[in-house]
């Protein structure tokens, strides 16, 4: 009995040797202090932030550079190619979350979809680009959740029914 207790002492012994071993080796490695490093802003010669935005079946290609809020969709005003206030409100969320109102002047083209998904995808290029123009947005633009992409899209139509989930009337007789 003696004896075990002996050898458990010293495999006890041993074991916090080891540890006090590994902790001086993982502190002579770690450093002294731990460094954030920030993005660097991407921007092109003219001034401007590029990205590219995507919701359903719409790509926005955005491009921002400082201005006075102008912005232009496919060559159109915002109010004339948006008609509804709704899809002109998705547009300057980014702005207004990060109080960046009428700062930057907005670029950009958009293929396919219909208006909403334009809209949307518009409005994940325009988060994305000033995430590019000044990477201190990052976390206030994640936060409100426009930095990711909605993948939601058209669920595909199914052979033998009206609609994708949709069956035809069934008759009994």
């Amino acid at each position: 009995m003696a004896e075990e207790k002996k050898g458990l002492e010293d495999l006890k012994d041993a074991l916090a040797e080891k540890q006090e071993e590994t902790a001086a080796e993982v502190s002579a490695e770690a450093p002294e202090e731990t460094q954030i490093i920030m993005a660097e802003p991407q921007i092109d010669a003219q001034g401007r932030a590029y990205a590219t935005g995507k919701r359903k079946n719409a790509i926005a290609r955005v491009w921002i550079k400082p201005g006075n809020g102008r912005v232009s969709v496919n060559g159109r005003d915002i109010e004339v190619y948006f008609a509804r206030p709704v899809l002109r409100m998705i547009l300057r969320q980014p702005f207004e979350v990060t109080q960046r109102a009428d700062q930057f002047d907005v670029e950009c083209t958009v293929k396919g979809g219909g208006l909403s998904g334009q809209a949307g995808a518009v409005r994940h290029g325009i988060s994305k680009a000033l995430t590019n123009y000044e990477p201190g947005l990052r976390p206030t633009l994640r936060q409100g959740g426009f930095l990711t992409r909605d993948s939601r899209v058209v669920e595909r139509k199914k052979y033998g029914r009206a609609k994708a989930r949709r069956s035809f009337q069934f008759s009994k007789r």
